[in-house]
């Protein structure tokens, strides 16, 4: 099964094309992707938020990247026991959007990024770890979220309307509006990110991550999304990058020290309750973890 089963939802005002004139792809180059041509990621007809800059260009370049490795995942082909695909950066890029233009600013020097999207939270919202009720009550974002072209009936995609609670995302972003109250405080520092885009689905409904995947294949997609980070980490101009989960935190090492890229990497248990010892306590190892990597500190600098 394609990758672009998942067919783009979004319009060209949107910022990429119909779902059936799929994008031409663009050859890698060292160092990165080439630009694409006719897509855009010019900003929204709302105004911009306070915390994000109007000037600067991090959200726009950030967007860019992920547009250009959209083009490069379509191209890919996933066998058994992928069945279905969905891309949040396709169907729900208006809320995506949202969150890139409204929190993506210079000065961050911490990077977060999780492995790939969870069924409740960025497959509904288009936010990592975007547990539905953070996105809406405390991240305040809004926008359109469509639907993939083909769905499991046990995984559908409802947005922001979306009542499933994904633990994850609950207990990554609960733990930082404790600490931070506000989220400009949190981004004033950090930014979250998700290595790879796509959500992978069994004929069960079962939800497959990457290392789940057919080894040739799981390897073709990571190198696509190793170059799509070292571009992200490089625009962003970010110091550390913090993986959540020892599988983000390994493949961010791989990929930066291969690229030459001159970043600090280091990782946070994740707070999956697929993780016996997460659910055990994961706010408190989680901030145990980011005083001794000095993040805690930066958090409570007001």
């Amino acid at each position: 099964m394609s990758a672009d089963s998942p067919a783009a939802q979004c319009s060209a005002d949107r910022g990429c094309k119909d779902g059936d004139q799929p994008l031409a792809l663009c050859q890698p180059r060292e160092g990165g992707f080439k630009p694409v041509p006719g897509v855009t990621t010019t900003p929204s007809p709302s105004p911009p938020s306070s915390s994000s800059s109007p000037s600067s260009s991090s959200p726009s370049r950030f967007l860019q990247v992920e547009l250009e490795l959209n083009t490069h995942l379509r191209q890919l082909s996933f066998s058994e026991p992928v069945r279905y695909i969905y891309n949040p950066l396709e169907y729900a890029w208006d809320t995506h959007r949202c969150y890139v233009e409204k929190f993506c600013q210079p000065g961050q020097t911490v990077l977060f990024l999780g492995m790939n999207p969870g069924p409740f939270g960025m497959a509904q919202t288009g936010v990592p770890f975007g547990e539905v009720k953070t996105v809406v009550e405390w991240l305040k974002i809004e926008g359109e979220v469509g639907r993939p072209h083909d769905e499991h009936p046990k995984r559908r995609i409802t947005g922001l309307a979306c009542t499933q609670r994904e633990v994850s995302g609950a207990r990554f972003w609960g733990l930082f509006r404790k600490l931070c109250g506000e989220p400009g405080l949190f981004f004033r520092h950090c930014f979250v990110h998700n290595l790879c885009p796509l959500i992978f689905i069994s004929a069960s409904g079962k939800n497959l991550t990457p290392p789940e995947l057919p080894a040739a294949e799981r390897e073709a997609l990571l190198a696509l999304c190793d170059i799509a980070l070292c571009q992200v980490v490089e625009a962003l101009g970010v110091s550390m990058v913090i993986g959540i989960g020892r599988v983000a935190e390994q493949r961010a090492r791989r990929a930066l020290s291969a690229a030459g890229v001159n970043v600090r990497v280091e990782g946070i248990m994740h707070p999956s309750p697929r993780n016996p010892l997460a659910n055990k306590g994961w706010e408190d190892v989680a901030k145990a973890k980011l005083a001794e990597l000095g993040v805690l500190s930066l958090l409570n600098d007001t």
